[in-house]
């Protein structure tokens, strides 16, 4: 007989009552931790988003104008007239448009030359964008040299 007792499942532990109890403390327990990975997200990203222009702000950063050439070297740029010549110009294998602007040169254009790399552009696509970057569009070459050698 007493083996028939060992096979026996005692019910009273699961109770309606008892199961309701445990599941709504999981999930009041699950919501307050989704809460708490809410609230930590949204202040990383708002720090993330915002901390980064507070701090090159406080630093005394200039706005990103100021990373461009000065008016005088840009203006100083070898400038070509273009013409329809086969080949090179001034040495440098010609291109058939401006990546700035993604325009084809015509005849009569001015197209202006930049040394250390040797691309051209449109006079007034490549003044524009010399005004905030102090590099080539096309291949990144750093044209702050020739500002310091103006400089001298």
């Amino acid at each position: 007989m007493a083996s028939t007792k060992i096979f026996q499942w005692d019910f009273t532990l699961l109770s309606h009552t008892n199961i309701h109890s445990h599941t709504r403390g999981l999930l009041l327990l699950l919501l307050f931790f989704s809460l708490v990975i809410f609230i930590a997200t949204f202040f990383l990203c708002t720090y993330w988003l915002f901390g980064r222009c507070l701090l090159s702000t406080a630093a005394g950063a200039t706005p990103a104008t100021s990373l461009g050439l000065d008016p005088h070297t840009i203006n100083s740029l070898p400038t070509i007239l273009n013409t329809k010549s086969e080949g090179k110009v001034h040495g440098c294998i010609r291109e058939t448009g401006c990546s700035i602007c993604l325009g084809v040169f015509e005849d009569e254009e001015m197209l202006k030359i930049l040394p250390p790399c040797d691309h051209a552009f449109h006079s007034v696509c490549v003044d524009k964008w010399l005004g905030s970057q102090s590099s080539c569009p096309l291949c990144r070459a750093c044209l702050t040299s020739i500002s310091n050698s103006l400089a001298d």
